[in-house]
């Protein structure tokens, strides 16, 4: 039986071109650095060479790129460094409450320390509203940070509108309110500019466009006021201590190159397999719904309310069938409550449990579309013929 995987979003597989990158280093170029002897040397130039072609990407300077170990570093880095470096400035933070719990919780965390976090709501399409963010800036505000696109329904916020926004407030008030973006899902899925979007900082992880894990990056916009996150040594310009990861560092390179020059090809086949499976899943299974926008959503990204049943078990029969997907977040997975994305859109607690999400990459073909398009409905409608609350709403 072949097996489709359908979770991209969580993770994707190393691109092979990667790994074969990534492989001289382990032992044949093994420095450190930040040695002076040729052995450093070597390696240090291949750190600099991968942060060009991140930087690249997203069009960025070289030396707004800091390495880090995840996203979720970037993201904390972002939240606090930011915070601590500005509180004489204020004491304020606006984010939405859609957002990955790698940005929530060090909100959280903030607001142990004094500092007042605003939770702006979305729409039922899990946009957030430009005025919402003016409405909500105070003299006292330091810090926005709204994801470009959220990770379980795949809804792209209007990044560049919030921008201007925030820029025209900030004139007003006479300081500078920072901008940061979680663009973990969404860097080398679709086009990502940091001068187009307007941010001051924007995270990234390496395994979300087929590098590898354990490696992410923090763009940091020059003549940002920001403390570092990680302390005891000079590297990453004094902004994160602790040796590089070369190995990590040089894989997130090549995947970023590959994703710039295979960007176009890539999302165009992506929405129209998104297409197909939307439409399909939606016209052969009766009630159910589509969550997020129907077209501001990521190429990938299908998550769908399927009513009278629990997502776990459709996940548990798929997997049964060899099909791989999701009901959310994998960072969330081990948790019984129900998304924090979906009951901000306004569903009821059975309808966020009743979620699943597929999201789609560059393996995946038509075939597998169909597949899932010929599996998924007997695996509801097997599951609906058990739901004694599903056989009572169709005898009413």
């Amino acid at each position: 039986m072949k097996k489709i995987y359908m979770d991209y979003a969580a993770t994707t597989p190393t691109h092979p071109d990667v790994l074969a990158a990534m492989q001289p280093y382990f032992c044949e170029k093994f420095g450190n650095p930040s040695s002076v002897h040729s052995f450093g040397r070597e390696t240090r130039a291949a750190v600099e060479n991968a942060r060009k072609q991140v930087a690249d990407l997203i069009g960025a300077k070289l030396k707004e790129i800091v390495f880090t170990s995840s996203g979720t570093e970037a993201n904390n880095f972002a939240i606090e460094g930011i915070a601590f470096a500005n509180e004489k400035v204020g004491n304020h933070i606006i984010t939405s409450k859609i957002e990955h719990h790698a940005i929530l919780e060090p909100c959280e965390f903030l607001e142990s320390k004094g500092f007042k976090i605003t939770y702006l709501p979305v729409d039922k399409y899990g946009l957030v509203d430009p005025k919402e963010v003016e409405r909500a800036i105070t003299d006292k505000t330091i810090l926005v940070s709204i994801m470009q696109a959220n990770n379980e329904i795949g809804t792209i916020e209007p990044i560049e509108e919030i921008s201007k926004v925030i820029k025209e407030a900030a004139s007003k008030l006479g300081h500078k309110v920072y901008f940061h973006t979680d663009a973990v899902q969404t860097v080398g899925q679709i086009e990502v500019n940091v001068d187009k979007l307007g941010v001051d900082l924007l995270s990234m992880s390496a395994h979300k466009f087929y590098g590898p894990k354990g490696v992410g990056a923090l763009y940091i916009r020059s003549g940002t006021r920001i403390v570092p996150f990680i302390r005891g040594g000079a590297q990453e310009n004094h902004r994160r201590a602790s040796t590089e990861n070369v190995v990590g560092i040089v894989g997130m390179g090549v995947a970023a190159e590959l994703a710039s020059k295979e960007l176009d090809s890539r999302e165009k086949e992506l929405i129209r397999l998104r297409d197909k499976l939307i439409k399909g899943l939606l016209a052969k299974i009766p009630q159910t719904s589509l969550n997020g926008h129907p077209t501001k959503r990521l190429p990938k990204n299908v998550n769908i309310s399927v009513k009278y049943i629990e997502g776990e078990s459709m996940l548990l029969n798929l997997d049964f069938e060899g099909i791989a997907a999701s009901t959310g977040s994998a960072c969330t997975s081990g948790s019984l409550e129900p998304s924090h994305v979906l009951m901000a859109l306004g569903l009821s607690h059975e309808g966020a449990h009743g979620s699943i999400r597929f999201s789609l990459g560059r393996l995946n073909t038509e075939e597998d579309v169909e597949k899932v398009l010929e599996v998924f409905p007997k695996i509801v409608e097997k599951l609906r013929s058990m739901s004694p609350l599903y056989k009572g709403k169709e005898e009413a």
